[in-house]
């Protein structure tokens, strides 16, 4: 792969990045489990790889923003994660900022080149 390529995946990487811990927290007003988030996301076209939800999860828990239960009824025992009361507030924060930076960027790109800012 050559460097340019190289940058340009990173320069991806790095945009998806922010994007996917709003992506995350949408999904979960009801309970999901790691992997069941990952289907989930991949079928609405956000893709995620394992690797970096499951350090996700446990960070937004740390921090407050979710709430987990281990369900043990199955063969296999799953932690089942579920957004917090404070993690509602923080995830409609962070969607108003999004569509924000979403209305900005667009007049950004939609005038790119066609309008001076008046500034002599």
């Amino acid at each position: 792969m050559s460097d340019a390529h190289e940058h340009i995946d990173k320069l991806m990487q790095e945009l998806r990045r922010g994007t996917i811990t709003i992506g995350v927290l949408s999904q979960l007003s009801e309970p999901q489990y790691g992997y069941s988030l990952v289907t989930m996301l991949g079928k609405k076209g956000v893709q995620v790889e394992p690797g970096t939800l499951y350090p996700l999860l446990r960070r937004l828990e740390k921090q407050g923003l979710l709430d987990s239960k281990w369900d043990t009824n199955e063969s296999r025992p799953r932690k089942y994660y579920l957004l917090s009361e404070t993690g509602k507030e923080v995830f409609n924060l962070l969607v108003a900022e999004w569509r924000s930076i979403v209305t900005s960027l667009e007049n950004l790109i939609e005038n790119e080149g066609g309008e001076k800012d008046g500034a002599d």
